[in-house]
């Protein structure tokens, strides 16, 4: 709480000279009044002068207090934070084809581990907006440019193996996350595409799609997912159920490091969980937001708490002068 025009405070000194004038003046007016004997009505008498003196002055004195708190302005203020953001748009491109179920990254398999790291790293970008793009045979948008993160996390929720056609086109998954950035007016603009592959589908060869990222200045972080040599992947099979096979690991990590030079990125191999999340961690690191902030407050307006009661007391007095308490002629 503060006050706007403090200095109108200095008027409350006049409250005591007019209370003093007012009584002066009605002792002036009254001294030259002659009247009967009313001793056997005097105390009455006496309390109803009292009562006729005291409250006018009373209603006028604080109706006046009121008016100068009023005129000083009282205001309530809100404290606020203001954020300012260079800006970053990311999108985080995801292979989902079915080598993505290998379980070499305990405790589940290498798309259940990378579901839980991209979650983490959308948890602690709270400034950027982030969407997200999934690729097999083909790619699509799961969720575009936001900044609601329970959005974001709900889409991430629901990507499985199985929702798009089989096969791996990191080409056509660049394409479309390019689609997602190149109008973007962010200061940064990042893919963060992860595969355990080789491009094998897709009319767009992903060294092309990088030239494009790069003539959008479009960064992009490629993480090759999957252990050294072979890896556990289970088999439905119809007499003996749930089985694993080992499975050989072919990731064209030549490719992923040419599609991150290019557009001034960098590739990364995780070759199990724990090294999964530090290569999230590094990115988030290297992608930091710069982010100011600015205090500010932000007052309203409390002086009719003063004004209103003030009037609502000057008409009283006005009222009780005129029946209650009126004078004689």
């Amino acid at each position: 709480m503060r006050l706007a025009h403090p200095f109108y405070l200095l008027l409350l000194l006049l409250i005591p000279a007019l209370i003093w004038w007012w009584l002066r003046r009605r002792k002036a007016l009254t001294a030259g009044l002659i009247y009967s004997d009313t001793g056997l009505i005097r105390p009455a008498q006496q309390s109803a002068q009292i009562l006729r003196r005291t409250l006018p002055l009373i209603l006028r004195g604080a109706a006046l207090l009121l008016f100068i708190l009023a005129l000083a302005r009282p205001q309530s203020g809100r404290h606020g934070e203001e954020i300012l953001t260079e800006g970053i748009d990311i999108v985080l491109c995801l292979d989902i084809s079915s080598s993505m179920k290998a379980e070499d990254f305990q405790p589940k398999n290498r798309l259940h581990v990378a579901k839980e790291t991209a979650a983490a790293f959308i948890s602690g970008r709270k400034t950027d907006r982030i969407g997200m793009v999934v690729f097999a045979a083909k790619s699509l948008t799961q969720c575009p440019l936001t900044l609601d993160r329970d959005i974001l996390l709900d889409f991430l929720d629901r990507v499985d193996i199985g929702m798009i056609e089989d096969g791996t086109a990191i080409g056509l998954a660049i394409g479309t996350s390019i689609n997602r950035l190149r109008d973007s007016e962010a200061e940064s603009k990042v893919v963060v595409l992860l595969t355990d592959g080789i491009n094998n589908r897709g009319q767009i060869d992903p060294i092309t799609a990088a030239r494009m990222a790069a003539a959008f200045d479009i960064r992009i972080y490629t993480i090759g997912a999957g252990t050294q040599g072979t890896a556990p992947y289970p088999v439905e099979d119809r007499f003996f159920g749930k089985r694993y096979v080992q499975m050989p690991v072919e990731i064209d990590e030549e490719t992923l490091t040419e599609i991150a030079e290019i557009t001034g990125g960098q590739y990364f191999r995780a070759t199990d969980a724990e090294g999964l999340k530090e290569i999230f961690g590094r990115i988030d690191r290297m992608e930091k937001t710069l982010v100011k902030t600015r205090q500010y407050v932000e007052y309203s307006e409390k002086f009719h708490y003063a004004l209103v009661p003030a009037l609502f007391l000057l008409l009283a007095e006005m009222a009780l002068a005129r029946t209650i308490l009126r004078k004689l002629p």
